[in-house]
């Protein structure tokens, strides 16, 4: 008879159980009926969202320089360098004779004092930089030369005082390596004067840089003499796309199988008009180059020819609240859902920055740490409850103790019902 009893007692709760369950589906605005299983979810982070340009490029010189000679009033003689050689700023290139010294004295004098009223030009600038970069601190609103302001290239009404300070030092570091160079003309100058003074038949041609003797016409036809520098660059193309985000001056990070650290810098140039003439058969080319940063003595020489991947930063911002590409819905806005403490999916609309390596920046809407829901595999009604898998790891019997029985039906009922 007690077996019979509970076979009656088991069909007895499961008609009623079932019979409940019916109920609640089927009862208009239901919470069950308006119940999400949320299986993916993540959390709203502090991130650095980074955009970037990727492509390829090759190490070339900084610059060359090409050494003309005039036959027409000048008679060549030898040349005291080969292809090759490595030089310096002075270095004997060739000697030829000319029959007008004193014409050519006359320009190389004028030349001189040009170079000399350069300096004191340039050494005038760094004066006023000095003078108005003591100010900023102290006196923000202080007046400002117009060749600063000017030479500077920022606002100076609306950019910060370190942002000021750092840029007239880049700009001071610029001024003294264009006086370094004037200074170097200078002393070639006077060494010319000299010779020609001292001889009156054979005159010397110098280098005005540093760097490798890349080509020697023996024919005499101009240029004469190639030269390029030592400082390396980088070289390539970008795209018409990849046009509209570059810019001079954003960083650049590459790597190169000839070299075992990874080079940085920045671009340096960038060529406004393609590579070869625009058609419609052909993709346009913009070339640019980068200039790389040295890291000290110790830095190993780079080869020539070597093909880098180049990662261009366009755009970076740190600290910043960012969710998952994914997790964005689109409808006439874009919206996110929040998975409340409450145990509610509500509906937020966002306001979207940058997007970059599978992350949005979120300028307005759920803030750093709160939970959000990823992409859902059912349509979801705004303010639906939610339930998610149980993660037995995380269950502990102390929290359930904490649970009310009425909790712990409506709990169990949810779980039952979603599944």
């Amino acid at each position: 008879m007690s077996g019979n009893w509970k076979i009656a007692a088991v069909s007895i709760a499961s008609i009623v159980l079932i019979t409940v369950n019916l109920y609640l589906i089927e009862k208009k605005e239901s919470k069950v009926e308006r119940t999400v299983f949320v299986e993916n979810w993540t959390k709203v982070k502090k991130d650095t969202i980074t955009d970037t340009i990727q492509t390829n490029g090759v190490i070339k010189p900084v610059e060359e320089y090409d050494i003309y000679f005039d036959a027409k009033k000048n008679d060549f003689k030898k040349f005291l360098v080969k292809e090759g050689d490595s030089i310096t700023a002075g270095s004997s290139l060739f000697e030829y004779t000319a029959t007008e010294l004193d014409a050519l004295k006359a320009s190389l004098e004028a030349e001189k004092t040009a170079a000399e009223g350069e300096m004191a030009g340039i050494e005038e600038y760094i004066g006023k930089l000095r003078s108005y970069q003591g100010t900023v601190t102290s006196e923000p609103e202080a007046a400002i030369d117009e060749s600063v302001e000017k030479n500077l290239n920022i606002d100076i009404t609306t950019s910060s005082s370190d942002l000021i300070k750092s840029n007239i030092e880049q700009e001071m570091y610029k001024q003294e390596l264009e006086k370094n160079r004037l200074d170097e003309k200078v002393k070639m100058l006077d060494a010319k004067l000299s010779s020609i003074e001292e001889q009156s038949s054979a005159i010397v041609t110098t280098s005005e840089a540093d760097g490798v003797v890349k080509n020697i016409n023996k024919n005499l036809d101009n240029p004469i003499i190639s030269i390029v520098s030592t400082n390396m660059a980088i070289e390539g193309y970008f795209s018409g796309e990849e046009m509209k985000k570059a810019e001079v001056g954003m960083t650049i990070k590459a790597s190169s199988s000839d070299s075992k650290k990874a080079l940085k810098g920045t671009i340096g140039r960038i060529h406004s008009y393609p590579a070869e003439e625009p058609s419609l058969k052909k993709d346009n080319r913009f070339p640019f180059q980068a200039l790389i940063e040295p890291e000290g003595e110790e830095t190993e020489p780079l080869l020539v020819g070597s093909k880098v991947n180049l990662t261009v930063i366009t755009n970076e911002k740190a600290g910043v609240p960012s969710i998952p590409i994914e997790a964005v819905q689109y409808q006439k806005h874009p919206y996110i859902y929040k998975l409340t403490n409450k145990g509610h999916v509500d509906k937020h609309y966002i306001t979207k920055g940058l997007k970059a390596e599978g992350k949005q920046e979120i300028i307005k809407g759920p803030s750093v740490g709160d939970v959000i829901l990823l992409m859902p595999n059912v349509a979801v009604k705004n303010h639906s409850y939610f339930v998610t898998p149980i993660k037995f790891e995380k269950v502990k019997a102390g929290t359930y103790k904490k649970f009310t029985s009425r909790e712990k039906v409506r709990y169990l009922l949810l779980g039952i019902l979603e599944k």
